[in-house]
């Protein structure tokens, strides 16, 4: 109960950010700006759309190759590639009956992800690769192809499909987790399959993939998440898995270690530290920049270098030398009636404005010569700045820390106007006045940390840490407490409560929705409390924590899901065909609800009323809106049907009847591009059934019949699975996680779970059921 509670908060945390911030853009795949679609696809135009704020295009011929550069495919496919929680969007606009593909997908004959929409069938279909590396399609029955504009959203987490049309949840399913271990040379086509096949026809906007799970959010942001996905649990199984694989591994590594210490008990160990790749024996010694360290029992300790003021003759100054820790007497030079040290140079201008440059050697100033001029600078001349240790001017903000610099370990090199100079990282002191050495401050030691009751402060290289005291559980970063009260359910928090754990003890506090002192929590009921006012066409229904606002009989929520009830409209029962007037009685709509009146001057004894015109009983017509469906009045009931074809008729209406169309146009081409088939006729190809009409194919999954079997397989030639006892034979299996496996360890694992076997390393196996099965991969021999 903990978990599903977390994974509500989570799941509101995320419809929030969503809603209030948008999308990260590394988790969106715009599609038309990734293939800049507009510049040089024939057949592809810019159209006016669903709504002005994006482009929309407009897909038509079938001479048109949609798809993306190798380099584009990698970028879109990369933000796929691994992830089991995705939504493909799209607004479209369809033809009448076009059969076409929105987006796929696909390396060589593997559809890792395609999205079709079938107006022939009135379908929608997923296709994907399976984890058990099956090409499988999720068929919807729906139709799109009605040059209607539609909102469309896919939504998977691992198992759990969501089919969204309109802002409406259509179809919701638990179907085999798709594999999205995506090849890199994978191809992305928009609007079709591939250069043959599959071409969509209509207008499509806002094409994207984002990489979560209630995408459809960004699309329909009033639909809400309330529960969490398979994917929720699905990673915490997963989780659960590799902690068992872990622990697996760490008995291994344990027993492997019991038997090297077993062989160590004649030997003699000395304990060595290693320093920067150095390997130092016991007691020895070496310095380490301004430090003075030894090896103590293995263990490093060191002390600081102090320096005493040198004392330095007439003709020399303290300076620091390189590699040295303390300042030493250098030569001096007298330039400009300043001291220079051996090796500083001075940059002076002569009365031509020339730039003259000297160093100090040997107690004089010589002039150097500089080997090459001074490069370009590619700022403007107010922004550039002159150094008195050098000839050449620099931008301002130049890094000179790049030019090499003595800051040592611990010290970071800053860059300053015209130089550099050296700052201690924090938690370090340094150990010298420029900074370039530096040593660990011991927080612990000093007093200077902030560990609280419970624990142990142990210093860090720039920090500390505090440890709890054995036995004890930690709370923060700085205390511990001796039990963790919420956890163990050793407190008196209600059900409907949050409890947080303290030093000490623990408090209480009702969740959103409740109310009390955390110990007792009563639900608000914001219906009768006056909390809510609900829109007069709906009831407001109290719920443990929360309220929804219903519409009341006769109406229904316009899509818009608003909290108040305000989108609540009326239902037109008589447009809709929700209504029980007979024979040629006239349905007449009210609020809320509708009227069966006869019409003056009638008997009302078997006409019909349709698209508010009599129809007389046994009248037969086309509807105006659909030439291809055919309606009569039967006893003051409107039946309709689509119309017959009957191609032997040469008078036959090839719009209802494609498969009577004898011309090459609406030819087909094979997949294999050796055959051509005429309009209406079928085939069968890769455990699908395909059809050609008017020079479209469409091709759906073969139906097969339903196995009632926890272990099943696809024989080599077939295409439908059968049952089998065996379940090491199964490609297939209907996972039971409370049937566990236990392995060579002794460790319980889940169903689905695989490891490698202990003392191989090409030996893999799965528990399928209760079920251990191994066996060799003969690539890793």
């Amino acid at each position: 109960m903990r978990l599903l509670q977390l994974f509500l908060i989570s799941g509101v945390f995320f419809v929030s950010s969503v809603i209030g911030f948008g999308v990260d853009p590394a988790l969106r795949v715009s599609v038309f700006d990734e293939l800049t679609l507009g510049e040089g696809f024939d057949g592809v135009t810019q159209v006016q759309g669903f709504h002005s704020e994006s482009r929309a295009f407009h897909f038509q011929g079938s001479s048109r190759e949609v798809k993306a550069p190798v380099e584009v495919s990698e970028q879109m496919v990369h933000k796929l590639r691994g992830k089991n929680e995705f939504t493909v969007l799209v607004t479209l606009k369809q033809d009448h009956l076009n059969s076409g593909v929105i987006l796929s997908i696909h390396h060589s004959e593997h559809r890792f992800l395609e999205l079709e929409s079938s107006g022939q069938r009135s379908e929608v279909r997923l296709h994907y690769r399976t984890k058990g590396q099956q090409d499988h399609t999720e068929v919807f029955p729906y139709s799109l192809a009605d040059d209607q504009w539609h909102k469309v959203s896919v939504a998977v987490s691992a198992s759990h499909v969501i089919l969204h049309v309109d802002c409406n949840r259509i179809y919701e399913r638990v179907v085999e987790p798709p594999y999205m271990d995506i090849p890199e040379d994978t191809s992305f086509w928009l609007g079709q399959r591939n250069a043959a096949h599959g071409f969509f026809k209509g207008v499509m906007q806002d094409v994207e993939i984002l990489v979560m799970p209630q995408g459809y959010i960004s699309q329909c942001p009033d639909l809400n998440r309330t529960c969490p996905t398979c994917n929720d649990f699905h990673g915490l199984v997963q989780k659960i898995m590799e902690l068992q694989d872990i622990l697996a591994k760490t008995s291994s590594k344990l027993s492997r270690a019991e038997e090297k210490m077993n062989g160590l008990d004649g030997c003699y160990c000395e304990r060595t530290c290693s320093v920067k790749g150095v390997v130092y024996r016991e007691d020895e010694s070496w310095t380490d920049g301004c430090r003075n360290c030894t090896c103590t029992n293995g263990t490093v300790q060191c002390e600081a270098i102090s320096c005493p003021p040198p004392q330095c003759p007439a003709g020399t100054a303290p300076a620091y030398v390189k590699g040295a820790c303390c300042k030493e007497c250098q030569p001096v030079c007298l330039f400009g009636g300043r001291e220079l040290v051996e090796g500083d140079q001075k940059a002076v201008r002569d009365s031509a404005g020339r730039c003259l440059l000297f160093e100090c050697r040997d107690r004089t100033m010589h002039r150097v010569v500089p080997s090459e001029p001074c490069p370009e600078l590619n700022c403007p001349e107010s922004e550039q700045i002159a150094l008195s240790g050098r000839c050449c001017k620099v931008c301002r903000g130049h890094d000179f820390c790049s030019e090499g610099n003595g800051c040592m370990e611990n010290s970071d090199c800053v860059n300053l106007e015209a130089g550099d100079c050296c700052v201690c990282k924090d938690g370090f002191r340094p150990l010298r006045d420029d900074n370039a050495y530096c040593e660990d401050i011991d927080e612990c030691a000093e007093g200077k940390h902030y560990c609280r009751e419970n624990t142990m402060c142990v210093n860090t290289p720039g920090s500390f840490m505090c440890i709890c005291h054995t036995g004890y559980i930690r709370i923060d970063d700085y205390s511990c407490t001796e039990h963790d009260e919420c956890l163990s359910g050793l407190h008196n928090c209600d059900e409907n409560a949050l409890c947080f754990n303290m030093v000490g003890g623990h408090s209480c506090s009702c969740k959103p929705g409740y109310t009390g002192n955390g110990t007792v929590c009563k639900d608000i009921d914001e219906c009768a409390d006056g909390f809510v006012e609900c829109d007069s066409k709906s009831t407001c229904v109290n719920l443990p924590g929360w309220y929804h606002c219903e519409c009341r009989d006769g109406y229904h929520d316009n899509g818009l899901f608003s909290a108040n009830g305000e989108s609540c409209v009326d239902i037109n029962e008589c447009k809709t065909g929700r209504n029980t007037c007979a024979n040629d009685t006239v349905c007449f709509n009210l609020e809320g609800g509708y009227d069966c009146r006869c019409p003056h001057g009638h008997n009302c004894t078997g006409d019909c009323i349709h698209d508010n015109k009599v129809k007389h009983s046994g009248q037969i017509w086309v509807l105006d809106s659909d030439r291809c469906s055919v309606c009569s009045c039967q006893a003051g009931q409107v039946m309709c049907r689509r119309m017959v074809c009957d191609c032997d008729n040469p008078n036959a209406d090839l719009f209802c009847c494609p498969e009577c169309d004898p011309r090459l146009s609406s030819q087909c081409l094979h997949q294999n591009g050796l055959l051509t088939y005429g309009s209406g006729d079928t085939w069968v190809e890769n455990c699908q059934q395909c059809q050609c009409l008017q020079g479209q194919v469409d091709c759906w999954p073969l139906p097969c019949p339903p196995v009632d079997c926890e272990f099943t397989v696809v024989p080599e030639g077939e295409c439908c699975p059968r049952c089998v006892t065996d379940p090491c034979q199964a490609d297939t299996i209907r996972n039971d996680i409370t049937k566990t496996c236990t392995d060579e360890h002794n460790i319980s694992r889940f169903s689905g779970s695989s490891w490698i076997k202990h003392g191989t390393e090409c030996t893999l196996c799965q528990c399928k059921n209760g079920h251990i099965c191994c066996s060799v991969d003969p690539m890793c021999l």
